[in-house]
């Protein structure tokens, strides 16, 4: 995941309607003997002769809901339980093997008994919904992304095991695919009578609505990349998230929580159930937390242990993890819980059971991200930058070995490079990488120098030829930017990047060459439009909002403007005042002496009017808002903000 948050459902709606599309006339291509090769080669180097994945992914199955569709109320399809039924029998040439195998693993889906009192629904979104079962009803830990398929995972439990009221929510962080359907199994109004308690770590609030609004359109263009959000389903196209079979394309809904998690060693107690919690800030999530259930010897790590190893930066964009907090708080799970734990569950893939089993993947997987950030620091310290780091770093063979500490989300070589650019930054200490060309203008001295655009053509043809596809992207990136028009090029470089998708274990990876190929073979972009949903917009806090506005800002358009803007949301007993100068929007507390407008009234009237679903003299006219003073100066500050295209070039200039 981050995971996205803004506008998952509408392009995980594309997803599902791009899954039974066939191949068109520019593409796919079948895979090369080289790439024929190389996974040939991955399949002989692993232990495929391991099948403890495929008992732990099946133990305690009870039933599934095979064959069925989930529907929106208004008919549009959120997720189809075939679409993955293609994983089956042995990998085609189109798939790393290894991938294949953590796909089908993934794609099993239903009912599933973790322990006595313990039950998930998995398969059914990119992530696990738990249901733990206390006197008289239920407590659920992360209720999957949208509301349709929390309803649809609620009633699969309900058939199965009874009606039964839930009196509990928990979110284990900041993270849409943990809390986006908790519409879909809680009513609004029984949290407010404090029927039902939302549970999360501290600081989740901010977090979740937070992480993606101000780089929120540039995550969201990058996220369709990443999770292959506009690919047909198949093996030449999206098989898998890596750590989930897809995105699910319903109602993305919050509920804030009515109670806060603050530190290590708190205690609740819900239905019977006694709950004790392990914070772990700033590991997978800003706001992350482990929960431990001491009456039935299980603990339940959250994101922070997988089935593979997990990003340290996400490809779709976010801020940098930090891989030595992450093996830190692993660590302290084990002296907390390692000798009083029987089951472990997470909010991905499947659970482990027995106290052995389960302390040898937690040391082992620890020491995979410590061993991941120490070598990067030993590595850097030794001058080699994050491209060569990448290039040297490996974990050795006692780690590398086992299948959860594998590539399949995040990877060796791209997360060696976010160690290094947490320390580091972006420079590499090249004095010529200082204020070097941009790509495009790169890209044609690079054509020049190579003796023009059909030199480089030929160049690129003989790396593709001889299976050396990363040298071949690397030229005919230059060429495609340097002459975007050139059919040729942008065939090759498609052709290019579709093999190293066929060869490549991380998911992400391969929806990412998978999607820049089609796009260049299309001339289609794709945008994943910023519709987080009202639950969202009603939990932003006004700071943020403003923060919102400030990043929208045309320079060129305020460049004449000065403009002071008191507002006073009487709903939320809230006063600001806005200022546009010097090119800048600032945000102070309290209204200002001196102000072209005030505007009073609701906060929800005042987004209708920034976000142009509504006319100021309409709202004012419906009693909506009040104003004071000259309300053209509004109109001339929102008139300089510019909304951001969702589906700018990537793959082109």
């Amino acid at each position: 995941m981050n995971k996205w948050m803004l506008g998952v459902g509408l392009a995980g709606a594309a997803l599902w309607a791009l899954a039974a599309r066939g191949e068109d006339a520019a593409g796919p291509k079948p895979a090369t003997p080289a790439t024929v090769e190389a996974n040939a080669a991955v399949a002989a180097g692993l232990p495929f002769e391991d099948a403890r994945d495929f008992e732990l992914a099946s133990r305690g199955f009870i039933a599934d809901l095979a064959g069925q569709k989930v529907m929106t109320e208004d008919g549009r399809l959120v997720w189809d339980f075939a679409a993955y039924d293609f994983l089956k029998g042995p990998a085609p040439a189109t798939v790393n093997p290894s991938l294949w195998r953590q796909a089908g693993l993934l794609a099993r889906h239903g009912l599933f008994k973790v322990a006595d009192h313990i039950y998930q629904v998995r398969g059914f979104d990119i992530s696990n919904i738990t249901f733990i079962e206390g006197k008289t009803g239920w407590i659920v830990i992360d209720p999957l992304i949208s509301a349709e398929m929390a309803k649809a995972a609620y009633g699969l439990v309900s058939k199965q095991l009874g009606e039964k009221p839930i009196h509990a929510v928990i979110y284990t962080h900041s993270h849409v695919d943990h809390y986006g359907g908790v519409r879909g199994i809680v009513e609004q109004a029984d949290v407010d009578a404090g029927k039902v308690k939302v549970i999360a770590p501290q600081g989740f609030l901010e977090h979740a609505v937070s992480e993606n609004v101000i780089a929120g359109n540039a995550m969201g263009r990058r996220a369709t990349f990443m999770y292959g959000s506009f690919l047909p389903r198949g093996a030449e196209g999206q098989l898998s998230t890596g750590i989930g079979p897809g995105l699910s394309a319903g109602t993305v809904t919050i509920i804030p929580p009515t109670d806060e998690v603050t530190k290590t060693g708190q205690q609740m107690v819900i239905d019977g159930v006694t709950l004790e919690f392990q914070m772990t800030p700033g590991t997978e999530a800003p706001s992350e937390m482990n929960i431990y259930l001491p009456d039935w010897r299980a603990l339940c790590l959250a994101e922070n242990a997988n089935a593979s190893m997990h990003n340290i930066l996400t490809l779709r964009g976010a801020l940098v993890r930090d891989a030595r907090a992450w093996a830190e708080y692993l660590g302290e799970s084990i002296r907390l819980y390692g000798k009083r734990t029987d089951v472990m569950f997470t909010s991905h893939f499947w659970p482990r059971w027995g106290e052995a089993e389960i302390n040898d993947f937690l040391v082992k997987h620890r020491d995979a991200y410590r061993y991941l950030h120490d070598q990067s620091v030993r590595l850097m310290n030794e001058g080699l930058t994050g491209e060569e780091i990448a290039e040297a770093i490996a974990l050795p063979p006692v780690l590398a070995r086992e299948w959860y500490n594998r590539g399949y989300y995040g990877t060796m070589r791209h997360n060696s490079k976010a160690v290094y650019q947490r320390y580091m930054g972006w420079y590499d200490g090249n004095p010529s990488s200082l204020d070097p060309l941009p790509p495009e203008d790169a890209a044609k001295h690079y054509v020049e120098a190579m003796g023009g655009p059909d030199a480089v053509l030929a160049k690129g043809q003989a790396a593709f030829d001889k299976g050396d596809y990363r040298w071949a992207a690397e030229l005919l990136k230059h060429l495609v930017f340097a002459a975007p028009d050139d059919a040729k090029a942008r065939a090759l470089l498609a052709d290019t990047w579709e093999q190293l998708g066929y060869q490549a274990e991380s998911a992400p990876w391969r929806n990412i060459y998978l999607s820049g190929a089609s796009e260049l073979r299309t001339g289609e972009h794709h945008g994943m439009a910023q519709a987080g949903g009202i639950d969202t917009v009603r939990s932003m806090p006004s700071a943020l909002l403003f923060d919102l506005m400030a990043v929208r800002l045309d320079p060129a358009k305020a460049a004449d403007k000065d403009i002071t803007l008191n507002l006073a949301f009487t709903d939320r007993n809230e006063q600001h005042h806005l200022v546009l100068r010097h090119s800048v929007l600032t945000r102070e507390p309290g209204l200002a002496d001196k102000a072209a407008v005030t505007i009073t009234g609701k906060r929800s009237a005042f987004l209708m009017v920034i976000s142009g679903m509504a006319k100021l003299p309409d709202v004012v006219a419906s009693g909506g808002l009040a104003v004071e003073g000259d309300p053209a100066a509004l109109a001339a500050l929102l008139g300089s903000l510019k909304v951001p295209p969702t589906d700018f070039a990537i793959a082109t200039p």
